[in-house]
């Protein structure tokens, strides 16, 4: 199983020399990829201003944004953005996440219809896919580059959850990032058994790719961390879901983290992503720790 690593994007407060050093460890590390999410509110960074500057400061990872919310973006400017970040990173962009987003707070802020997502998404979907073959978007205006390093472009994962959502981009995805928590086997289990009926009812003839994630922290205190971080993660849903959700999470220590690393590849994951709750750099030294004697 692949070990991937997302970067930390939803703290204040955050500097150039918080980044560089996040960079200059995860490039030395055990890791395969490393990955951004997109959030509008709070105080988050941006995810492709993120990644592209982990594009031009790392050497070896894959750069995986997860992931794009679609609809609330042009597909068009998604499709350059994604292949000017792959030609920057050395043709390390081979695969992205799309996914609906749950925030209707985001869309508005951005000025995007939170109606009518899920259509409008497949609609991108096939959109992308024609700018990085090279198809004009407005007839006689030309190709929209740049070129990216992989025919096609790069694999699109759905990081859709629920079961209509999965058999909708069963027509279109290569694969789907799973996500729990609390990197439960049998929340992950259940979300490829989903997908592996939708794409078998699609008469997709190609396996899925099975991408999953959770939360973890190594930090000192770090159950606190995890908690308060989950919690303000949550807290648009409400006081009483946020609670559930950060009591539901217990990744803080080296044995909970590699149980849950085995929860992942028992499940069935080709490679998963595991997100800290906090920027400390102690989350990368402890976990490179446990990797390396796993």
């Amino acid at each position: 199983m692949k070990i991937g690593i997302c970067l930390p994007y939803m703290k204040a407060g955050l500097t150039r020399g918080d980044y560089l050093a996040w960079f200059k460890r995860v490039d030395e590390g055990p890791f395969h990829a490393i990955s951004c999410g997109e959030r509008i509110h709070g105080p988050t960074y941006d995810m492709r201003v993120v990644l592209s500057a982990a594009a031009m400061a790392t050497t070896t990872l894959e750069i995986t944004p997860t992931l794009y919310v679609l609809p609330m973006h042009s597909a068009t400017r998604v499709a350059k953005e994604v292949a000017t970040l792959d030609v920057l990173s050395g043709g390390r962009v081979n695969q992205i996440v799309v996914g609906y987003g749950g925030r209707e707070k985001d869309y508005e802020a951005v000025g995007a219809a939170f109606t009518g997502r899920y259509g409008r998404m497949d609609r991108q979907v096939a959109q992308m896919k024609a700018i990085w073959r090279g198809e004009e978007v407005i007839e006689g205006a030309g190709e929209i580059g740049p070129v990216p390093t992989r025919a096609g472009g790069p694999k699109l994962l759905s990081g859709a959850m629920g079961p209509k959502s999965i058999a909708r981009c069963a027509q279109w995805a290569d694969g789907l990032y799973a996500w729990s928590g609390n990197g439960e086997q049998h929340e992950l289990e259940n979300t490829f058994a989903m997908m592996d009926k939708s794409w078998a009812e699609a008469g997709r003839d190609i396996a899925p790719y099975r991408m999953g994630g959770f939360w973890y922290t190594l930090a000192d205190e770090g159950q606190r961390k995890l908690y308060d971080y989950v919690y303000e993660y949550l807290a648009i849903a409400g006081p009483e879901i946020a609670t559930m959700m950060a009591e539901s999470v217990h990744r803080s220590t080296p044995d909970a983290v590699a149980r849950a690393l085995d929860n992942a590849e028992a499940a069935g994951c080709e490679e998963i992503f595991m997100v800290p709750a906090t920027a400390e750099l102690s989350e990368l030294d402890r976990l490179i720790t446990l990797l390396e004697s796993r």
